[in-house]
């Protein structure tokens, strides 16, 4: 069980510990605008499908 606590402590007061709770922040950053972009790409390529499925519907062209 020493031999636990010694190697918890080292950990903190270690340098590696802030850089790997950082590197989990950054990731969990760029995770979400990832996902804030890739909605907003969808709801704008539905509108455009949309929009362009009723002016075809409206011409009254199609077989």
């Amino acid at each position: 069980m020493k031999n636990l606590a010694l190697k918890v402590q080292r950990f903190l007061v270690s340098e590696d510990g802030p850089t790997a709770v950082e590197y989990a922040v950054m990731l969990a950053l760029i995770i979400i605008v990832c996902l804030t972009a890739i909605s907003s790409i969808g709801t704008n390529a539905n509108a455009t499908f949309d929009r362009v499925s009723t002016e075809l519907a409206g011409t009254g062209g199609g077989p």
